[in-house]
């Protein structure tokens, strides 16, 4: 359901006629206290202004004190890079490889790519992580674990150009444990050996869980870095020493430029949701934390569209890379869904969208979000979903952690949590458009223009399949 933007409302203020001398003095007055509100709002430090590319002075000061490693000057010692061999049966052929990625819509990119794996035991995991993946209920590997997998096994660099539902996480992060169990074990005073960069803290936190699952197969540990967690928290997990970073780049860069970590042990990195985190403005907080890390990392980039921004990062940091992309490669949107456009005048958008509800609550079983553009918006509609006398639950930039956590069952604290299904509405800015997993149906309440949602948010509904 997309629907026009709301206009605001502009308050009208009385104006009274004072004499010459009186009215110097007001303006005066009124001079100082826009000057006094103009200084304060320079010091605020909004969401935006923490992570994106018009920051604060505050923001724009940490980067400039991490200045880039001269590496030529650095003894660096040489990282393991075991040869990957697939544990296939047998060599397919060039022809029954076509034809599975063209059955899976997969297009490679690169010399040397190697075949796709079309079960686990073909991989070479170890055992523990087998166990692991039959224990999550996999049975085989999905089309991008498939031909991801041997080419992040085999130390190359990737791109991956992926709807979201794709199974992605797990096609970088097991190979990722994989490179961390050839690898020197830490000592102390060392940061990370793997650094997975996320545009926000649903994914980073989202990410973490299936860390926390499949990392305590082979026994190492990781911290999920987030503006609005507790940081001594994270700060206790990076002096204990953790072999996997999950972080959000604006929260990095608060630990890098006070020193509370480094990266010089980092050799594989991740960038997942590049275009988001490109399109959020954090294009000057990712070169800055590349350019800490050795030259001679392998380096994974997932996204879900392929704009040229994106290519550019590619360009600059990215050698003799492969490239995997499924379906199209302008917009990789999840064709497995049925979209309805139903455009509507601004009078009638909460009847449809009180009928709608009806209808899809009718069902069984079904969780529902509601994309909304601003704030403000999002609170007045889901009162209004409440007194309708369905239950639901919002999110946006202004809710605390805490208030984030439980309405998305990260951790409960109060209320009934979305992902449990007791509270089937969902009701959100674009902080949630991605990785949000398990609902069936997605609603755009209002037209967007810079987000492109057919890629982001209605994949998320092929998430409640079970792909991670």
């Amino acid at each position: 359901l997309f629907l026009q933007r709301t206009k605001g409302v502009c308050a009208s203020v009385p104006f009274i006629a004072l004499p010459a001398t009186e009215r110097g003095t007001q303006q005066h007055l009124q001079r100082e206290r826009m000057s006094r509100n103009g200084r304060r709002r320079s010091r605020s430090r909004s969401p935006r202004g923490r992570g994106g590319l018009a920051g604060s002075r505050y923001e724009i000061g940490k980067l400039q004190t991490l200045r880039p490693v001269q590496w030529s000057q650095v003894k660096l010692d040489p990282i393991v890079r075991e040869p990957y061999r697939s544990k296939a049966s047998y060599r397919r052929s060039e022809r029954e490889i076509s034809e599975w990625r063209r059955s899976k819509e997969i297009t490679t990119k690169g010399h040397d790519i190697p075949d796709p794996i079309f079960t686990f035991e073909e991989s070479g995991f170890p055992a523990e992580i087998i166990d692991e993946l039959r224990y999550a209920g996999f049975t085989t590997p999905t089309p991008i674990q498939a031909q991801g997998w041997p080419i992040a096994l085999s130390g190359r660099d990737m791109v991956g150009i992926a709807k979201t539902g794709s199974g992605k996480t797990l096609s970088y992060l097991i190979p990722a444990l994989i490179h961390i169990d050839q690898q020197p074990r830490l000592r102390r005073g060392d940061g990370p050996i793997a650094l997975i960069l996320a545009p926000t803290r649903e994914l980073a936190q989202q990410i973490k869980q299936v860390a926390d699952d499949f990392g305590r197969a082979l026994k190492y540990k990781n911290t999920c870095l987030f503006g609005g967690g507790k940081k001594r928290k994270q700060q206790d997990d990076l002096e204990y020493g953790v072999e996997i970073v999950i972080a959000t780049p604006g929260r990095l860069i608060d630990f890098l430029s006070s020193n509370q970590t480094n990266l010089r042990r980092c050799s594989y990195l991740v960038l997942d949701e590049a275009d988001r985190m490109l399109d959020m403005g954090f294009e000057p907080q990712i070169r800055t934390i590349i350019e800490q890390i050795r030259p001679d990392r392998q380096t994974l980039m997932w996204s879900a569209t392929w704009p040229d921004i994106v290519a550019r990062l590619v360009k600059d940091y990215l050698k003799d890379y492969a490239q995997i992309n499924v379906g199209s490669l302008k917009l990789a949107a999840n064709h497995n869904i049925l979209q309805i456009i139903d455009v509507c005048q601004e009078y009638e958008k909460e009847s449809k969208l009180s009928i709608l509800l009806r209808e899809i609550m009718a069902e069984k079983e079904c969780k529902t979000i509601i994309f909304i553009e601003t704030k403000k918006r999002v609170d007045d509609i889901t009162r209004k979903v409440k007194r309708d006398g369905w239950p639901a639950r919002c999110i946006h930039g202004d809710k605390s952690q805490n208030e984030r956590d439980a309405t998305l069952n990260c951790t409960v604290v109060y209320g009934v949590p979305f992902r449990s299904g007791r509270t089937p509405i969902l009701i959100a800015t674009d902080v949630a458009a991605r990785g949000l997993e398990a609902h069936t149906h997605v609603c755009l309440e209002e037209k967007r223009s810079a987000v492109p949602y057919p890629a982001v948010a209605p994949g998320s509904t092929e998430q409640a399949g079970g792909f991670w």
